[in-house]
């Protein structure tokens, strides 16, 4: 599951790293190279929930690997699409495929992982790793042909696709095809409301960086595309150890106060990395990588245990529609860009894990889940009828 969640993820960050080439080859300015973010994220934000509450009703792990092909397909035409439209039309089917699977596959494996916040955290690791590598896929592919060669960028898709359905096979007679069971609890949606609120304000942080900050990094150090790529890559990687740690952090000191130090340290990270100057803006990339990943995987199981009737749904707009948000506010930024300068418009993303922590300052830890009340069968499984 973690390994086929690496391969899905690389299309999230592939994205933002196909920012610059963009730029470079078709002349974009920021405004429209950041639409390009909010095509992949838009359809994905409205579509993710509706899965979710799919996925809490019947079991379709069929999704996995379908959300796996479609994910690729869209970026790897990305780059050989004859249009600005055309490029807005597959990259927002890639989001689509995206929204497929992610709420399936955190049903499955908070299944297999028994809602351990160390097993979750692996799951979790998959995606951010394939984040972190998209940015190097992308220099490779780019480095053959340029926007021509995106059809290559098909090839994790194929093994992600391959990967999942290995994982659904192996957990046929569990939690692939059974709907997980409903929880005994009640749903606690001012909680989830909050929370919502704090992944949203990470969320306009997370993907104003990831669209911004391989170009800023190449102006304040006057480095070419491997400077604004090796950023790129620090916050990404960063990401991947830091959701790992996350995990472990939780089980030591418990979730919320963790998530909550997580984005006090943000606020501090993102201020260096916009108002220091010189190299040290690699330090700050890397700083603010822990403080946006460590609660990752966190957000997820705090999520569902405020929601323990709808882990679907809750996953849904964890992984999905908050996430999926800050791909809005891109374009509104690449405007400020394009009118004043980057760092103008970096700088309100210092104030957002502020907001977010205030609106953890309420929260509290939910109560664990009760034993299963009632086990809904899947479609295709006898006991359905």
């Amino acid at each position: 599951m973690s390994l086929g969640h690496a391969c899905v993820d690389v299309y999230q960050g592939a994205v933002a790293a196909l920012v610059p080439y963009f730029v470079a080859e078709r002349a974009y300015s920021y405004a429209a190279a950041s639409g390009v973010v909010l095509a992949a994220s838009l359809l994905s934000s409205l579509v993710q929930p509706l899965f979710g509450v799919l996925t809490d009703r019947w079991a379709m792990p069929w999704l996995l690997p379908l959300g796996a092909l479609t994910a690729g397909a869209g970026v790897a035409l990305s780059g050989v699409a004859g249009s600005y439209a055309w490029t807005l039309a597959v990259v927002a089917v890639s989001g689509a495929g995206v929204a497929a699977y992610h709420p399936e596959a955190a049903r499955v494996a908070r299944a297999v992982a028994h809602g351990r916040h160390t097993a979750m955290s692996w799951f979790s690791f998959g995606g951010n790793a394939g984040f972190a590598l998209a940015p190097l896929l992308v220099l490779a592919v780019m480095a053959i042909g340029g926007l021509r060669a995106s059809p290559l960028l098909a090839v994790p898709a194929v093994a992600g696709a391959a990967l999942c359905a290995a994982a659904v096979r192996a957990t046929a007679s569990g939690a692939a095809q059974a709907v997980a069971p409903v929880l005994a609890g009640r749903d606690d949606w001012p909680a989830f409301l909050r929370l919502s609120g704090a992944v949203i304000c990470r969320s306009v942080v997370f993907v104003g960086l990831s669209a911004f900050v391989s170009l800023y990094v190449r102006e304040r150090t006057g480095g070419g595309e491997p400077a604004g790529t090796a950023a790129l890559f620090v916050l990404y990687a960063g990401g991947a150890v830091g959701t790992l740690a996350g995990g472990r952090l939780a089980e030591r000191y418990g979730r919320l106060a963790v998530v909550r130090r997580s984005y006090a340290l943000t606020v501090l990270a993102v201020a260096g990395l916009v108002l220091v100057p010189g190299p040290l803006v690699y330090l700050f990339v890397a700083l603010a990588s822990a403080g946006l990943y460590v609660p990752f995987s966190l957000h997820i199981t705090l999520g569902q245990d405020c929601l323990p009737r709808r882990v679907g749904t809750a996953s849904g707009v964890t992984l999905g529609l908050t996430v999926s948000v800050g791909g809005l506010a891109a374009p509104l930024l690449g405007v400020l860009a394009d009118a004043t300068s980057l760092r103008t418009a970096l700088l309100p993303l210092i104030a957002l894990p502020a907001v977010g922590r205030l609106l953890l300052c309420r929260l509290r830890e939910p109560a664990p889940p009760g034993p299963a009340v009632a086990e809904r069968a899947g479609p295709r499984d006898p006991a359905a009828r």
